[in-house]
């Protein structure tokens, strides 16, 4: 039975060989006959690039003469350019595989939208995120923020984040889906910007003296604007002084609203020095008992 058998799995082999070595050659054939198209659709690829660039600066020179809105302009450059890359795609697709019919290629797109929005949900929505705060504009390039703990001035709002330059000179990216979700402060969003300032004076002080010293001193200060007007209002009685607040309004620029401070600050301890009136320092009483007359100590019973 086994000397019978021989001569059949010498033919099973033979064929199998055969049909391995057609289908490699089919490969073969099938990559051949593909290669002129897969270069061509390289070389689109690479000519994309080059026009997608090419595209960019044009709609960057038109969307500046056109716009005035510099978040309009990123918006329109971002999205040709990312639309350049499309259409480009998809005609080195066409070309590679040119069996490969329309519709066959919006459901190839529609199956491979589906996939890739899972992996990549975290992107979109960013990218989403973007494209509402280009068109909603509640800041724009140049404008002075708080968006969570980061503080600075927006340099770039692209698609996918938010760029902020800190005080300090520190770049922070912000993904645009935190900052379209957050409370945001727009620091420069008008033309002036208040400043409080807490100061308190002695309680011999007269207090009508006191508000007309502070309030000359204030308005004399450069940069601090006289509309609105600054103010003197008196909050409370403290510890050890009666407790006023000076408001006043600046450029909203941090720079000029710290600068102007101290400037404010050195002129008001100034005109209090002039007009003798008393920045106290906090006092505390502390009092001192007879430990042998004033004994709180109570021996316990045995």
């Amino acid at each position: 039975m086994v000397v019978a058998q021989m001569p059949i799995v010498s033919l099973s082999m033979e064929n199998l060989l055969q049909e391995i070595q057609t289908s490699l050659l089919s490969l073969v054939g099938d990559i051949t006959k593909a290669l002129p198209g897969l270069l061509v659709a390289i070389v689109v690829v690479l000519l994309t690039r080059y026009g997608a660039n090419v595209v960019r600066r044009f709609t960057a020179t038109l969307a500046s003469r056109v716009l005035s809105n510099r978040s309009l302009q990123s918006l329109l450059v971002q999205t040709s350019y990312i639309a350049a890359w499309v259409v480009g795609i998809l005609a080195a697709g066409i070309i590679a595989f040119p069996d490969l019919g329309l519709g066959d290629l919006i459901a190839l797109l529609g199956l491979g939208s589906v996939a890739i929005g899972f992996a990549f949900q975290d992107i979109f929505k960013n990218f989403l995120a973007g494209i509402l705060l280009l068109l909603q504009q509640p800041f724009r390039i140049g404008d002075q923020i708080i968006v969570n703990e980061f503080e600075g001035t927006v340099e770039t709002i692209a698609l996918r984040s938010t760029q902020i330059r800190t005080y300090r000179g520190e770049e922070v990216v912000i993904p645009n889906s935190i900052v379209f979700t957050s409370a945001l402060q727009v620091m420069t969003a008008y033309a002036y910007r208040r400043t409080d300032l807490d100061i308190g004076v002695d309680y011999n002080t007269p207090l009508p003296l006191a508000v007309e010293t502070l309030l000359t001193a204030v308005q004399r200060v450069e940069r601090v604007l006289e509309t609105p007007r600054p103010e003197v209002d008196i909050v409370g009685f403290g510890d050890s002084s009666i407790n006023l607040v000076v408001r006043y309004w600046t450029s909203p620029e941090q720079k000029w609203v710290r600068q102007v401070k101290t400037q404010v600050m050195i002129a008001l301890k100034q005109a209090c020095d002039q007009a003798d009136i008393v920045i106290p320092y906090p006092i505390r009483t502390v009092y001192h008992f007879d430990q042998e007359r004033f004994n709180d100590h109570y021996p316990l019973d045995s």
